[in-house]
C-alpha cells in the first residue's frame, strides 16, 4: 500500500476514533450556544485558523452573524456573543489571550482543543476535547504535527453544521443563497 494510501486510511481511522468518544448530550448544548448567541466569533492561530475560518463561512452560510477575530473588520466581542477558539495545544499565547479577553467581555467560550488541561479548556464554559492518544511510529510518518486535531476539528464543526441546520429548519438551497456571489 501506499504512503498516500496509509495516511489517509490511518487520518481517517484516527479521527474516527477520536469524534465517537463525543457525548450527543453535548453536542446538543453547543448547538444551542451557537442559536442563541447574538453574534459568533472564530478564533484559531495556523491550520487551526484555517479550519475556524472555513467554519465561519458555515455559519454565514446558515444565516448566522459570524466573524473571525483578527479580520480588519471583525467588530468587539461583548456580552451575549460566543466565541470558539480552536487551538490543539490549547496553550498558545494569542489563543489564552483571546479566551481571557472574552471571559472579561462576558461572552461565551468554546474551546476545541486537544488538551483536557489546557489554559482555554480550563477557561471554556464549554471545552471540546479532541483527543487520542497517538504515540504510535506511524502518527509522526502519516499524520505529522497536529494533522490528527485538525482534520477532527474540521469533521466535528461540519457535523455541527448538519444539526445546526436541521434545528433552524434551513436546506442546502437556502444556504447556496447566502453563499458568496464574489470570490
Amino acid at each position: 500500500m501506499s504512503t498516500f494510501r496509509r495516511s489517509v486510511e490511518y487520518i481517517l481511522r484516527n479521527a474516527k476514533l477520536l469524534l465517537s468518544n463525543l457525548d450527543d448530550d453535548k453536542i446538543e448544548d453547543i448547538c444551542k450556544e451557537f442559536l442563541k448567541a447574538r453574534r459568533i466569533f472564530l478564533y484559531g492561530a495556523g491550520r487551526s485558523g484555517l479550519v475556524a475560518k472555513a467554519f465561519a463561512i458555515r455559519l454565514v452560510h446558515l444565516g448566522l452573524q459570524a466573524y473571525v477575530i483578527g479580520e480588519t473588520i471583525t467588530p468587539p466581542v461583548r456580552e451575549k456573543d460566543l466565541v470558539v477558539v480552536i487551538s490543539g495545544s490549547g496553550e498558545t499565547i494569542p489563543s489564552v489571550m483571546t479566551a481571557d479577553i472574552d471571559k472579561r467581555m462576558g461572552a461565551r467560550l468554546i474551546a476545541i482543543t486537544s488538551k483536557r488541561d489546557s489554559k482555554i479548556a480550563r477557561r471554556a464554559d464549554l471545552p471540546v476535547i479532541l483527543s487520542v492518544d497517538l504515540e504510535d511510529k506511524d502518527r509522526s510518518k502519516l499524520a505529522p504535527l497536529g494533522t490528527i486535531f485538525e482534520a477532527s476539528s474540521w469533521i466535528f464543526l461540519d457535523g455541527l453544521v448538519a444539526r445546526l441546520m436541521e434545528m433552524k429548519g434551513e436546506d442546502e438551497e437556502r444556504m447556496k443563497e447566502r453563499h458568496a456571489t464574489l470570490q
